[in-house]
């Protein structure tokens, strides 16, 4: 029988040279998209506080943020080979300042690698999770503790804001997870799964891809389940429209903002 889909694969995957030139090219050429530029712009109006980029990859929305002016900026990503990349694109736009933490976000020590100490203020005043990042974590459980982790390093009131996919987001889609569910139900789902919504998919020129797409009320309660208040969701073409080479590049999704309790 096919192993289940672990950290180590997902890992694997987003250090393949592919899917690393495909997150590159987006670093180096794409920046921000219009959608993530008008909520970062909404709910992070201070430019001089301590943010943090979990999921970093590249450096696409980090180098963004730096481009708008944000200063105080840490990121982390758990493949090796994507912070490399986005190491070197920070030297080569003279963003050298920003910091990168090898970490993954659900392992238990990285809030001390990103400067918690207990009985101290967290050291952030807001958080990102973009392109999805948190819904290639396998299993709710995991996906529950990289949140419960954000949340440690977070000040009070701090805004989050992160991308999922919608299993209810158009007719389409709610038609493909009917048929999915049908699958489950049988027990002919793709074994290498752990939970209704996930997928695991290759592209070409991308290369393999774990993602677990969430229905509206699944994000919702493990916001209140990790101490989250949800403050703001979307469809990402109701936020703005996006040109053609975002489109190319990303799915329709979902924008989410919460703030820590």
């Amino acid at each position: 029988m096919p192993r289940k889909i672990s950290t180590a694969t997902v890992r694997a995957d987003f250090n393949d040279p592919l899917a690393v030139v495909h997150y590159a090219r987006a670093a180096h050429f794409l920046g921000l998209w219009a959608s993530e530029l008008a909520l970062i712009q909404r709910f992070f109006p201070d430019k001089s506080g301590p943010l943090l980029e979990a999921g970093c990859g590249a450096g696409r929305a980090t180098i963004g943020l730096w481009d708008q002016g944000y200063r105080a900026l840490t990121a982390f990503d758990f493949a090796s080979e994507l912070l490399n990349q986005a190491r070197q694109l920070a030297n080569d736009r003279g963003a050298s300042a920003i910091k990168f933490v090898h970490a993954d976000a659900t392992a238990a020590a990285t809030s001390t690698l990103l400067g918690y100490k207990a009985r101290r203020p967290a050291p952030f005043a807001g958080a990102f999770f973009l392109f999805n990042g948190l819904m290639q974590i396998p299993r709710r459980a995991k996906r529950r503790a990289a949140l419960r982790m954000l949340h440690r390093v977070c000040r009070p009131d701090a805004p989050f804001l992160f991308t999922t996919h919608d299993r209810d987001g158009s007719p389409t889609e709610r038609a493909l997870w009917r048929l999915e569910a049908g699958r489950w139900e049988r027990g002919e789902q793709d074994s290498r799964l752990h939970e209704f919504g996930d997928r695991y998919f290759e592209e070409a020129g991308t290369g393999r891809t774990f993602m677990h797409l969430p229905d509206r009320a699944e994000i919702l309660a493990d916001l209140v389940a990790t101490g989250w208040t949800p403050v703001f969701d979307a469809m990402r073409r109701e936020i703005a429209r996006e040109s053609a080479a975002v489109r190319d590049f990303s799915d329709e999704c979902r924008f989410w903002v919460a703030r820590r309790n």
